[in-house]
């Protein structure tokens, strides 16, 4: 990603140490590029427009009605409904090692026009509920096709050629549906025993969840499970969550990894790998790698207090 800035740290002026802000704009969004050179506490922010804001390098705490504050780092992404107020701490920001950050907003118009077609043709488990992208905040963490997106979005907002606008609203039109799986995908797992009316897949869930560190655990056994053939299971998982089971799993041992490296300062990491359901360290590292965008100790360092 740091890369990915070059463009824009050629072009922006530097005018204040806390959230300098750098503007790009396109037909149905605009690209803000935040800057912060020193340590602060309690910076609000506010939109007149629906907002995705990522991470790009550093660490913020953040404060969200309706959300418990949390840490905010690299490859997490925050939804944010129009005027929804956002208060920000900066504990590690420092000259020559920014905190960065982007907010994309987006027309509402545009919006609506792809949720309409999304309730339109998408269905979950044959409940077509009416997904909505704008009523509540919402965390994503390990999200590798809204990660992706949102570099391309940043390399394309940064870089002038001929067919950018269309570029941008082809790759906005994506992230809202992406953004609208993720949050269908994320109401199904919080409720998983009565939201799908295939209670094999529930089940299913369930039973990851519920024995997420063992290490032998397999599609095959997952499909017996769900009383179904393998490509069966496969493809209904698939569709009905948007990621392969594997994924999926990996996902969730992943999500249990970080918490283990943040509360468990003793352990190495290859206790961490087998602790948290993978057979071998490399494995471990490159998955985390794919889907946090560092490597584990880069994490464990991220989320040490400086001395």
């Amino acid at each position: 990603m740091k890369r990915l800035l070059d463009a824009h740290r050629n072009h922006r002026k530097l005018t204040t140490l806390v959230e300098n802000r750098t503007t790009y704009h396109s037909d149905y969004a605009e690209l803000n590029i935040y800057e912060t050179h020193q340590q602060a506490e309690k910076i609000s922010l506010t939109f007149d427009f629906p907002v995705i804001a990522s991470m790009l390098t550093g660490k913020k705490v953040m404060h969200i009605d309706g959300i418990p504050s949390f840490d905010f780092y690299p490859g997490e992404s925050v939804v944010m409904p129009t005027h929804k107020e956002m208060v920000i701490d900066f504990p590690l920001a420092k000259e020559g090692d920014p905190t960065q950050c982007l907010a994309l907003g987006i027309d509402n118009n545009k919006i609506e026009e792809v949720v309409h077609h999304f309730n339109d043709r998408v269905a979950i488990e044959n409940e077509n509920n009416q997904w909505e992208l704008q009523n509540n905040a919402s965390h994503l963490i390990n999200n590798t096709d809204v990660n992706q997106l949102i570099e391309r979005l940043v390399y394309t907002f940064t870089h002038n050629n001929t067919s950018k606008d269309l570029l941008l609203d082809l790759m906005i039109q994506e992230l809202i549906v992406r953004l609208l799986q993720t949050k269908a995908k994320t109401h199904i797992l919080s409720h998983y025993n009565d939201v799908l009316s295939d209670t094999r897949i529930g089940s299913v869930i369930k039973f990851i969840k519920e024995n997420l560190t063992n290490k032998d655990m397999t599609v095959d056994q997952l499909a017996e499970k769900a009383c179904m053939s393998t490509s069966h299971f496969h493809k209904k998982f698939k569709n009905t969550l948007g990621v392969s089971p594997i994924d999926y799993i990996n996902t969730e041992k992943i999500k249990f990894s970080k918490k283990l490296i943040k509360e468990s300062k003793e352990f190495q990491m290859s206790e961490i790998a087998f602790k948290s359901g993978f057979n071998n360290t490399s494995y471990f590292n490159r998955q985390f790698k794919k889907l946090e965008m560092m490597t584990p100790q880069q994490f464990k360092k991220s989320v040490e207090k400086p001395k």
